[in-house]
């Protein structure tokens, strides 16, 4: 058995796969499993608690020694959690008084004060080299000391760990998931692919592999074990020569190709030969990746393989030596002769493409938007459903006025905005193309019979793209919104530097209804009404750990803006370990700072920005709070970044987010046919259902469709 798979497997879909023996009287250990659990917010459902009771002893004490670690890491309970002021949140001092304190001590120490007379002769002074900053300076043991047990209380999170089948089937069925995904995958995600690949790429694979990338790790399996490749476009094979070389299959960062055996070769020019052959049009997707190709050209030798005259072809077009122009090519000069209708004529060969342009077709010339329409309707059956789903969030927003900001964010996070200056769409045209994608979607989504949703997920947005959300517990894909209860709301952020003296800073930015008048929670701001900052760390070479903490009842803001700014050292993608969550407990609850059991999210921090925002918190009218998610990165300053210095792009971003209209779980559900449709209660209906939810209740039929956050982009369409 593969030691990770099992691991792999809680990790993504909350199942523990059941040994089939020995049996014996597990009960005791069982149990006792259940309550090491509790300690990180989980436990074992009815039927795992069933399962592992009939178990040995030592069979149940083995499933709970490789399962323990992984929820709490999954928590953030895998490390421990200090905090500069012992006695977070009580007894933080004010900002001026706590840099005073450290001035006065150094000033009584003689070697620290003659340190500090040199810099002070030229009117100057880092505040953060004085003497004890940035620096624990009591043990974790006497933190815990300092604090009261936590009261348990009933809105604490309870995540429920169920039985699974065999290691190897769940293993299977997490390959098939993934591999077949409809949208693509995160970084980790792929990585994860990958891994199951070198296991399942000679067994069942999914009738359909949609994401390009997916095709991409799972040929570089299939190469490797002589099976046929997956491959029907050119850039299918460049993509595959990017994996082979460890580079980067999303095309987006160039891949340095690595030089490759003739076997190799041989098997990419075969199958480059074998896609021109049966569709010489394939050549015009050459020109969107010249550069590559030219540079995979000299890796591959083209001119040795005579026999594969479609190969050489690819990378003549590369060279420019022979023409083959592309769809985008073809497009723009029908548009620059006027001709719009003609220029959406020839997007029918490229159907995708064609439902890209659609608003730059529509607006381009409005005379001509039935012909346009036309031509998207007749081919919108070989446009895949993502895609379909995409166009039709976009014109939930373009019917809004214009002069509104733009929101642009690329595969990795990273958001700016722009004003929206764009032309109008027609009303008309947007209601029949709105009409015409509504009834396309709900023929794809298969009937539900009786149809069970959680009310808390109706606002969960349709995860269209995995790329931007980092992993980890209880995260929602970018635009979805979750009801926020408790009156304490805490964030916490870790990080361990790999081998930099790296610092980190969780801060919160505080904003009116109107995005303006700013406060902030930082280290340069300890308190506010209602706020704490748990004190600044300025090296983690063992990990360390920031808090923020809020009243809620306490605070006038309107928007909550949680941020990690690096201020110096390693970036979210170098360092050994980081990751954010936030936690929310009842007043009366106590506890440590962190607290796995009160941990509602908890996600890895991940992205080539400087300045990481996860989420933003929001007060409506009713005064509840609900929170949205951004997954969103600013690029910041390769040094000192700080949330006073990014204070009004980061308003602008969130504001883009905040205002922008998502499609959610509730437009699917109006749009699934189902002979019964009801939200869950908290009692399961006698028979099978499909079941949308968060997290999958106790007692669903064992022929329930079940949909939650760990399969939640099953819900798209092909």
């Amino acid at each position: 058995m593969n030691l990770w798979l099992p691991e792999l497997i809680v990790r993504h879909t909350h199942r523990v796969p059941v040994p089939e023996g020995p049996r014996g009287d597990g009960a005791t250990a069982a149990r006792q499993f259940d309550a090491a659990l509790m300690s990180a917010g989980f436990k074992l459902s009815r039927d795992l608690m069933a399962a592992l009771s009939g178990l040995s002893e030592e069979t149940v004490l083995e499933v709970a020694g490789r399962t323990l670690p992984v929820v709490q890491e999954l928590a953030g309970a895998h490390v421990r959690h200090n905090v500069y002021f012992r006695d977070f949140p009580r007894n933080v001092p004010d900002t001026m008084d706590f840099w005073m304190g450290l001035l006065r001590e150094t000033l009584i120490d003689p070697v620290a004060a003659s340190a500090m007379m040199g810099p002070l002769s030229y009117g100057a002074l880092n505040l953060l080299s004085l003497d004890g900053y940035g620096t624990y300076q009591h043990g974790y043991e006497e933190m815990l000391d300092a604090h009261d047990e936590l009261i348990a209380a009933a809105g604490d999170r309870v995540t429920a760990l169920r039985p699974g089948r065999g290691i190897a089937e769940e293993g299977e069925q997490l390959y098939l998931r993934l591999a077949g995904s409809a949208t693509p995958l995160g970084e980790d995600d792929l990585g994860v692919l990958g891994l199951l690949a070198r296991h399942y790429a000679d067994g069942p694979h999914p009738e359909r592999i949609p994401v390009r990338e997916n095709r991409a790790v799972i040929n570089q399996v299939r190469l490797k074990i002589g099976a046929d490749l997956l491959v029907d476009t050119v850039t299918d094979v460049l993509r595959l020569a990017c994996a082979l070389s460890d580079g980067d299959v999303t095309l987006q960062e160039p891949t340095r190709f690595a030089s490759m055996p003739r076997p190799v070769r041989r098997s990419l020019l075969a199958a480059l030969d074998g896609v021109v052959s049966a569709d010489p049009g394939k050549l015009g997707d050459v020109a969107a990746w010249r550069e590559p190709w030219k540079r995979l050209g000299e890796r591959l030798h083209p001119h040795e393989y005579p026999r594969w005259p479609g190969a050489a072809d690819v990378f003549a077009v590369a060279r420019g030596e022979k023409d083959a122009p592309s769809f985008a090519a073809r497009i723009e000069a029908r548009l620059a002769s006027g001709d719009v209708a003609g220029a959406a004529n020839v997007a029918k060969g490229a159907p995708g493409t064609l439902f890209r342009s659609l608003d730059r077709l529509l607006r381009t010339a409005p005379g001509t938007q039935d012909a346009v329409l036309d031509a998207a309707e007749s081919v919108a059956g070989r446009v895949s459903g993502r895609v379909l789903l995409s166009v039709r969030e976009h014109l939930l927003n373009r019917a809004a006025a214009t002069g509104r900001t733009r929101l642009f964010a690329n595969r990795l996070g990273r958001g700016v905005t722009a004003p929206d200056t764009r032309a109008p769409l027609d009303p008309e045209a947007v209601a029949r193309l709105s009409a015409f994608l509504d009834e396309e979607i709900r023929g794809r989504l298969p009937s539900a019979g009786h149809l069970v949703i959680d009310p808390d997920a109706l606002d969960v947005a349709l995860p269209l793209s995995g790329k931007a959300a980092g992993n980890g517990l209880g995260v929602l894909p970018r635009g979805s919104v979750s009801p926020i209860g408790g009156e304490l709301l805490r964030f916490f952020v870790y990080w361990r530097q790999r081998a930099a003296t790296t610092d980190f800073d969780l801060s919160a930015l505080l904003l009116n209804e109107d995005y303006l008048d700013p406060e902030w929670l930082s280290y340069t701001n300890l308190r506010i009404a209602g706020g704490q900052h748990s004190g600044d760390i300025t090296n983690a070479p063992d990990g360390a750990s920031e808090f923020i903490n809020l009243s809620l009842r306490q605070v006038g803001s309107r928007f909550i803006i949680p941020q990690v700014n690096i201020y110096d050292g390693e970036g979210f993608e170098e360092v050994e370990e980081s990751f954010f969550g936030f936690m929310l407990r009842d007043g009366e609850q106590q506890g440590r700072p962190f607290e796995a059991r009160t941990v509602r999210m908890k996600s890895e921090l991940r992205g080539p920005g400087r300045v990481a925002l996860p989420m933003v918190f929001m007060r409506g009218d009713d005064g509840r709070w609900r929170a949205k998610w951004l997954h969103l990165h600013l690029k910041g300053l390769a040094q000192f970044n700080r949330v006073e210095g990014n204070r009004v792009t980061t308003s602008m971003l969130v504001r883009g987010i905040v205002e922008r209209r998502f499609l959610t779980i509730a437009y699917l559900a109006d749009l699934i046919d189902a002979g019964e449709m009801t939200f869950w209660d908290g009692e399961a209906p006698d028979g099978p259902v499909t079941y949308i939810g968060l997290e999958r209740p106790e007692g669903l039929h064992e022929d329930s469709r079940v949909f939650t956050l760990e399969n939640l982009g099953d819900l798209i369409p092909a």
